[in-house]
């Protein structure tokens, strides 16, 4: 059964490493639904918050590939009854004088803010998780969006435990 997975991947911070993760994909023919990638806490260290749909052998063989690779150092699967899951959006709305309170009440209720204001257009961030989101671009569909842009999703496991409890990495690096 296909499901959604959300993988946590720390690699050495290094040039290179995005093109060798995302060309192991293409190459395996797997889809990347979201793929976030920054610096963590340790400067010689990014963590990656990859997304991605298929069954259970699917994600056991991006599993294995991934940790092929030289620059993996350690990938967990985040649940989602033990994670918390974030994405970010900024939307460029259509909004005359006559819409934006309208437009205002919604930003109110997701509470999220509008950062920037033009004659014609309101630009809203939001932050949350995927339904949330997609709720927000939904409506303001009917407002008309003018741009949009959505950063897939940043991923941490909840409680104590980090991504480092599960063994000590730190002679990889």
């Amino acid at each position: 059964m296909e499901q959604k997975h959300v993988l946590s991947v720390l690699v050495k911070n290094s040039s290179g490493v995005l093109s060798r993760v995302a060309g192991l994909f293409s190459r395996r023919g797997y889809n990347i639904d979201s793929l976030t990638v920054g610096r963590t806490e340790d400067e010689r260290i990014s963590r990656m918050t990859i997304t991605l749909n298929g069954d259970n052998d699917t994600l056991e063989q991006v599993q294995k590939q991934l940790n092929k690779l030289e620059d993996v150092i350690k990938i967990i699967n985040l649940k989602d009854n033990n994670s918390v899951y974030r994405e970010l959006v900024l939307i460029k709305v259509e909004a005359s004088a006559e819409k934006r309170a309208d437009i205002n009440e919604v930003v109110k209720i997701f509470r999220c803010k509008i950062i920037d204001l033009s004659v014609d257009t309101l630009t809203i961030e939001l932050t949350g998780d995927e339904n949330k989101i997609s709720a927000l671009i939904k409506l303001m569909d009917e407002y008309g969006i003018r741009e949009l842009v959505r950063t897939g999703v940043a991923a941490l496991e909840r409680g104590d435990r980090t991504i480092v409890s599960y063994d000590d990495y730190s002679d990889e690096i």
